[in-house]
């Protein structure tokens, strides 16, 4: 009997154990995943490629080497060369002493130039691009500005115009400078190397997919030959690895770019875009390592994947303000010398976001009304309909919201639903007599209501 019930007392005390082992053994479901990816990058950033919402960042405003994910600066130039007509896809470029002694360099990534040779915009960009060509990244540089010492000031001011921060372009293709046995450009040091932050990285791939969207028609080649049939012909295998067919292929999503980068001193760099059920995301990852503080392509590629995995498991368009949405506190504004006294409000366009699935609640719209139409708090008769009066923006009641890579908000006008007619003067007159009795009357009453 005395076993029986020390037995019964055993399980009694353990019961209780085991139900707080199982409540704290649970899994953390999606909605409540650790934002903390603890990516091993020294930063890290991922971004809507559409509307440029941050979705994550890890030191993302630290100013860091990029190695050639510089080459996204030069791109851009080229296609708004291009596009302004400055330069032509078919113009031949004839091979400088400067770009026939880099591109002999096998240590660089290389297509070699033949010094006595010409080569079209279109072949050097393939190279680019694809293989990270560096002579024929200067050789761009140089057909667009003469010296890649002017091409340099064109990097910077064009980063400037994009509103890129902490940047510092010191040659077109992301190498040490020291690699450039040298010939580096004009005003910068022997040993100089591009720098910039992770977001604006991140900014520049935006406005380069944004405004030249065919890049990503080059970007996604896996492999390319360069003049093909000659006897230069060279096969160009894209440092993208995550690409479709790529040994380390990422299959939850269709990557097709961007940019690679690989210094003793920026580390391993990429500048991946993938694209699944509609929605784009940009990640940008520098000086990644593995498990034992190893950089590797590999790393870089493994960091990527944790970014466009968190992006499209964790994050979804959202309508969070649908159009004719009405304010519950204020579905109306006062109105001056108008036939009406009110006008009702309403949210013109709808506004969505890429929103944490699990967080798409905690976006509340809110009016900001243009006070420069009012006049002593009210509008002033008279008012068209879809009249502009002011804007909703959206903004997060609780938790962290890093914003738009382009330091915009989500925004709609709102506008008033119906027009309102001046009054007559006859009416304005006869307004302005029950203004004057309606004050005289509220003096009177203070008056009396004071003597008692």
């Amino acid at each position: 009997m005395k076993s029986v019930w020390n037995k019964a007392l055993v399980r009694w005390l353990i019961l209780p154990m085991l139900l707080v082992s199982a409540v704290v053994a649970q899994p953390k479901s999606a909605d409540a995943a650790d934002d903390n990816l603890n990516l091993l990058v020294d930063s890290a950033i991922l971004i809507d490629a559409d509307s440029g919402k941050i979705l994550y960042e890890q030191n993302a405003d630290t100013a860091l080497g990029i190695a050639s994910m510089t080459k996204m600066m030069t791109e851009y130039l080229m296609f708004e060369a291009i596009e302004k007509g400055q330069i032509k896809w078919d113009q031949r470029y004839s091979v400088t002493d400067y770009t026939y002694r880099i591109s002999q360099d096998r240590r660089l990534s290389n297509v070699p130039l033949r010094e006595d040779d010409s080569y079209t915009i279109k072949e050097l960009y393939e190279a680019m691009a694809i293989y990270s060509a560096n002579a024929a990244t200067i050789a761009i540089a140089e057909t667009i500005a003469g010296t890649e010492t002017e091409f340099v000031a064109m990097m910077n001011k064009k980063a400037d115009e994009l509103g890129l921060e902490g940047y510092k372009f010191v040659n077109s293709t992301g190498l040490n400078n020291a690699d450039l046995q040298g010939s580096h450009p004009e005003g910068t040091g022997e040993t100089d190397e591009n720098v910039m932050p992770a977001k604006s990285v991140a900014k520049l791939a935006y406005h380069l997919m944004k405004d030249y969207p065919e890049v990503l028609e080059t970007t996604s080649i896996p492999t390319m030959k360069f003049r093909e049939g000659t006897s230069d012909e060279i096969k160009m295998d894209n440092w993208n690895f995550m690409l479709p067919g790529q040994v380390f292929e990422y299959k939850n999503a269709t990557v097709d770019g961007l940019k690679t980068g690989t210094t003793d001193f920026a580390g391993h760099c990429f500048t991946g875009t993938a694209t699944k059920d509609g929605m784009r995301v940009i990640a940008v990852v520098t000086k990644a390592v593995d498990s034992k503080g190893q950089g590797s392509y590999k790393a870089r590629f493994d960091a990527t994947a944790a970014l466009f995995n968190y992006g499209f498991s964790q994050f979804s368009k959202e309508e969070i303000v649908p159009a004719g949405y009405k304010f519950k506190d204020q579905k109306q504004l006062p109105v001056q010398k108008g036939k009406e006294d009110f006008v009702g409000i309403t949210v013109k366009d709808p506004i969505e976001m890429v929103v944490k699935t699990s967080e798409k609640d905690l976006y509340v719209p809110k009016l900001v009304i243009d006070k420069k139409k009012l006049t002593d708090g009210s509008l002033e008769a008279a008012i068209k309909a879809d009249e502009v009066v002011g804007q909703v923006e959206v903004v997060k009641s609780e938790g962290t919201d890093y914003g738009y890579i382009t330091g915009k908000s989500a925004t709609s006008k709102v506008v008033t639903n119906d027009a309102v007619e001046r009054a007559s003067w006859f009416s304005l007159g006869l307004q302005a007599v029950g203004h004057f009795f309606a004050n005289l009357w509220d003096g009177a009453k203070g008056f009396v209501t004071g003597l008692f």
